[in-house]
């Protein structure tokens, strides 16, 4: 147990709240890592993914297995339907509540996930936006659907210059989530960005953890986890996702893999043809998620070596040496 591990910071009365994060790109090994390091402390994992949040996704996700969870506590893997939409802030508040539940119970909780816009929401803060009522993007999303994506950012544009002029015109989940902002608050994103952020309690302290590997190994283990996929059931997986009739703007739709297997379903392209497509997807985002943790991720240990025993031994005393430091 570690409740001997939460002292009182020396100039506050708020009781040291540690918690360590565990980052890393698709494939990278993270949540082997994060799955040793709770069972050597006591600890709860805890997703930051943005596609593992998702019940109907279970394989293309990677969720953590049957034999992983029984060796420790998991917490927010598919809790949500993928006919919801899963924000920052949304998932940050879920996060808290379970944080907050593991530092009651002595717990030691660990986030793990390649979402960098959910960690940097819980480690660094985040603008104070309302949660949007599930009708409101509903009728935002038919909205474009209708319109036709041109005229629905011209539209917008018009009524949020400001959040409109930092956006990517083509990225439609960016829009969607303005648009609905916009319509359920009366402000636009830009505006909300101005608030003072909602950052971590008083006494929260994180470790950072960054596990990047050679990109030559990482690339590898791309490829190979989504043949392994396949082999899991990925493709019947999908199957049950088409039947479930989700709008395309769905962020559970836009998962690696999932639009080259519905391709294939379609019988648009062969399997081998789906397979390559998505090992390439699935490439490209390891390859955005490397850049943003290099240039985003504010005071990181990376680490950039294979997995071994040894770099295991020297993460555990790390993390033991962090436990047991009071805050300055």
């Amino acid at each position: 147990m570690i409740e001997s591990a939460f002292p009182m910071s020396a100039q506050t009365t708020a009781p040291f709240q540690p918690v360590l994060i565990v980052a890393g790109p698709t494939a990278s090994g993270k949540s082997a890592l994060a799955l040793d390091l709770a069972e050597a402390f006591d600890g709860v994992v805890i997703n930051a993914d943005s596609m593992q949040v998702y019940r109907e996704l279970c394989v293309l996700s990677a969720r953590p297995n049957d034999s992983e969870i029984a060796r420790v506590p998991h917490r927010l893997y598919g809790v949500l339907s993928g006919r919801e939409a899963c924000s920052a802030g949304k998932w940050r508040d879920m996060a808290m509540a379970e944080i907050a539940d593991c530092h009651a119970n002595g717990k030691f909780p660990i986030i793990t996930g390649g979402t960098g816009m959910y960690l940097n929401a819980l480690t660094e803060g985040i603008a104070p936006i309302p949660d949007i009522p599930a009708g409101i993007r509903e009728a935002v999303t038919a909205d474009l659907e209708k319109a036709g994506h041109q005229a629905f950012f011209n539209d917008f544009a018009k009524r949020d210059p400001d959040t409109a002029a930092t956006l990517d015109p083509s990225n439609t989940q960016r829009l969607i989530r303005a648009a609905e902002v916009l319509a359920g608050t009366g402000r636009g994103l830009a505006a909300w960005h101005h608030e003072p952020m909602v950052t971590p309690p008083e006494g929260m302290v994180f470790k950072k953890l960054c596990y990047m590997p050679p990109r030559d190994i990482l690339y590898d283990r791309c490829n190979r986890r989504f043949d392994l996929m396949i082999e899991q059931g990925a493709i019947e997986e999908v199957r049950r996702l088409l039947a479930e009739n989700l709008p395309e703007t769905a962020p559970v739709m836009k998962a690696v893999g999932v639009r080259e297997i519905a391709a294939y379903l379609a019988g648009e392209i062969d399997l081998e043809t789906a397979k390559e497509k998505s090992q390439r997807e699935t490439r490209r985002y390891a390859k955005r998620q490397l850049t943003w943790f290099r240039h985003q991720m504010n005071d990181k240990e990376t680490i950039d070596a294979q997995y071994s025993e040894s770099l295991a031994d020297k993460l555990r005393n790390d993390v033991h040496q962090f436990l047991l430091t009071t805050p300055k």
